[in-house]
């Protein structure tokens, strides 16, 4: 729920109608949570997985919400942060994560929104036109330290999300941030990634003669791999020893 007066001089946020995508500065907000009242801009110098549920109590957000709790220490490695939000109520919230706690003994460490206006929601495009259909607030939306949206990932309701998919994704955007890469199919942290490919005739012909001697795998002129292991701020020993973990 956004607040709808100040609170110790909080100016109210700025409602947005355009289409939220990827690339855009992430609509602000200020709202109630299982934390008190969050501001999104807050954490600003911090990666942010910003993952909505339509409601608590539902059988696929409540397995999400544990997933997330469980994953939480190596998004935390990753200066990244979770926020979920919910339609509910700030009591249905609390209880909620109270209830995931006295059944599996997690406590959920990061902030559960109560959306119940709605309005978080049709601010990142979650809503219908008509507002009538609340299972479709079912987004992640993964954002920079500099506020803005880098991914997006929509599933249906019946569809839980993938907790290391998200890592995933964020050692993905996190690679091509700090190094200028990208990533292939089904990459994984440690895997070859790829050399943003020439822009013009020149650069496309002194990338096919220097490709050897850089040590660039190039199975086509405009993809070549890199060796990541060599690449400064990609061998951090706890996220390669996670990602062998995963592998196996």
């Amino acid at each position: 729920m956004i607040s709808n007066y100040n609170i110790n001089n909080v100016a109210e946020p700025v409602q947005r109608t355009e289409c939220v995508t990827i690339g855009r500065l992430a609509p602000d907000f200020y709202a109630l949570s299982t934390f008190g009242y969050i501001r999104l801009s807050d954490y600003r110098g911090k990666w942010v997985v910003f993952f909505s549920q339509p409601m608590s109590y539902t059988p696929v957000s409540t397995s999400e919400v544990i997933n997330a709790s469980r994953y939480y220490p190596e998004f935390t490695k990753r200066n990244a942060q979770f926020i979920s939000l919910t339609t509910d109520n700030i009591f249905a919230n609390l209880n909620w994560v109270y209830d995931i706690y006295l059944k599996t003994g997690i406590h959920v460490p990061f902030p559960v929104i109560s959306d119940t206006d709605k309005e978080i929601s049709q601010m990142y495009g979650m809503m219908n036109s008509d507002r009538t259909y609340e299972e479709s607030v079912r987004d992640a939306f993964i954002i920079n330290p500099e506020g803005k949206i880098m991914a997006i990932l929509t599933l249906p309701i019946t569809c839980g999300r993938s907790g290391y998919e998200l890592i995933r994704i964020l050692d993905s955007l996190q690679l091509t941030a700090n190094n200028n890469l990208y990533t292939p199919a089904d990459w994984r942290l440690g895997d070859p990634a790829i050399v943003p490919p020439p822009a013009n005739y020149d650069a496309l012909i002194n990338s096919v003669n220097t490709a050897s001697s850089s040590g660039l795998q190039c199975p086509f002129w405009y993809l070549c791999l890199q060796n990541t292991y060599t690449v400064e701020g990609t061998n951090d020993a706890v996220q390669q020893n996670f990602c062998q973990k995963c592998k196996k």
